[in-house]
């Protein structure tokens, strides 16, 4: 679910955003239909995804209103929000704790090199303002999803600061669920002409990040952004343990279309995996949780089990 693609951000490898002022905002009569389409449909999360209005833009506060709504009222229709919008304020923060199970920031790279290439007009890449959303979500006890975008310039040696930054913020709160391992792929839509992450490297990452970062973040890639086959096996042999949301659009990637999850299921079966349906909060972080959401994230546990 996209509040808005409008983003004062200009990555220049973006295939998502709309310029600031023309791109609609989601209303909740719309989130309202949507939603209630997606019933009987054995869809478990909502994730909400938007482009972000600048900090000291005079609509940030209507901005965040819609989000925390849009949040509030998929969980009203029976659904697990899952929030991911940019870096906010720490009130921010505090406050979407309450209608979300877990929530998301991806870390992409720590290097501040690509400030000047990539990230030239994107102020909120900033990585020590980033990395300040990890911490931030550890102290107030939010269940986190990070991650790292592949093949934007950064260096093997990049990549591995990067990862041991996470390492290191989850030793000191235990909060960060999953690290996402992202290769870029280009899009038709963005403007840098930059080449796809080899699908053929992707392996040697999720290795290196099973060695870099502690046992109990679970890695996840993307399988629509895989077009070999054989090589979302070797990842897969590396450690990588989750393929992220499969839905109907990938809205960072809209060139690359999710694999139908029953396929997908076929083909893993055949090579040995199973595809299993988890929530967007892990077991082990329920407790976090406000009564209100535990029981919502129990009742679906239950509704699995069965």
């Amino acid at each position: 679910m996209v509040p808005t693609y409008e983003c004062f951000n200009r990555c220049s490898y973006c295939n998502f955003r709309a310029e600031p002022g023309q791109s609609a905002w989601l209303t909740l009569e719309q989130a309202d239909r949507q939603l209630r389409e997606l019933h009987d449909r054995g869809v478990i999360e909502v994730l909400i995804l938007s482009g972000e209005v600048h900090p000291h833009s005079w609509r940030r506060s209507d901005w965040f209103q819609r989000i925390y709504k849009l949040a509030d009222l998929a969980l009203s229709l029976g659904f697990l929000p899952h929030t991911n919008v940019g870096p906010l304020s720490y009130e921010e923060m505090a406050q979407l704790k309450a209608v979300n199970v877990s929530m998301g920031l991806m870390l992409e790279q720590m290097t501040p090199a690509l400030l000047s290439t990539v990230h030239r007009h994107a102020p909120s890449k900033v990585p020590a303002l980033r990395l300040q959303q990890l911490q931030w979500a550890g102290e107030l006890r939010i269940p986190f999803t990070t991650g790292l975008l592949l093949g934007i310039g950064e260096t093997e040696s990049d990549r591995i600061e990067t990862l041991e930054t996470i390492a290191q913020v989850h030793r000191q709160w235990g909060h960060i669920q999953e690290v996402i391992l992202q290769p870029h792929c280009p899009g038709s839509t963005q403007a840098w002409q930059g080449d796809a992450f080899p699908n053929e490297n992707l392996a040697t990452v999720v290795k290196l990040a099973r060695q870099i970062l502690p046992a109990e973040i679970t890695l996840q890639i993307p399988p629509n952004l895989i077009a070999d086959r054989q090589q979302l096996w070797r990842c897969l042999q590396a450690g990588a343990r989750d393929l992220g949301g499969i839905g109907p659009k990938d809205e960072v990637n809209p060139d690359y279309p999710h694999p139908h999850d029953a396929a997908l299921a076929d083909w893993l079966q055949a090579v040995g995996w199973r595809l299993i349906p988890r929530l967007p909060v892990y077991p082990a972080y329920d407790a976090w949780l406000s009564p209100h959401l535990r029981a919502r994230v129990q009742a679906w546990r239950d509704r699995l089990s069965t």
